[in-house]
């Protein structure tokens, strides 16, 4: 299900799940300031992503996750909020928390993630 090694376009499923839940359409415009990229490398994802089939985009240009980009968008996400609450409750800088689980969230199997969250569910820091 992952992109394999597209680090890149996980981050736009991810950044288009995470504005959908703050705003009610989802523009390219929108992704470009949240992101900090350029309008036009934001339009070439966009293209890539929806020949993918993970994204739609209405005659307006609000775009929206398909089922396939939606499940690896919350799959990615899922793996940032978890790692990086982690890495802060073990006394990691969050800011530093949040570079590194937004690194590990797109390589690390989905067995070994799943090792971690079972470990960290059955031992909650006190």
């Amino acid at each position: 299900m992952a992109l394999r090694k597209n680090e890149s376009l996980e981050d736009y499923l991810e950044c288009i799940l995470i504005l959908g839940d703050k705003k009610p359409v989802v523009r390219g415009v929108d992704i470009a300031g949240e992101m900090g990229f350029k309008k036009s490398s934001v339009s070439v994802a966009m293209k890539n992503l929806r020949e993918k089939e993970y994204i739609t985009v209405s005659e307006e240009g609000y775009i929206s996750l398909t089922d396939p980009g939606r499940q690896i968008a919350e799959m990615i996400y899922e793996r940032h909020r978890l790692l990086t609450d982690w890495f802060v409750k073990i006394g990691i800088d969050p800011k530093t928390a949040a570079d590194d689980a937004c690194r590990l969230e797109h390589d690390i199997s989905q067995e070994s993630f799943e090792a971690i969250k079972k470990y960290i569910k059955s031992h909650p820091a006190d």
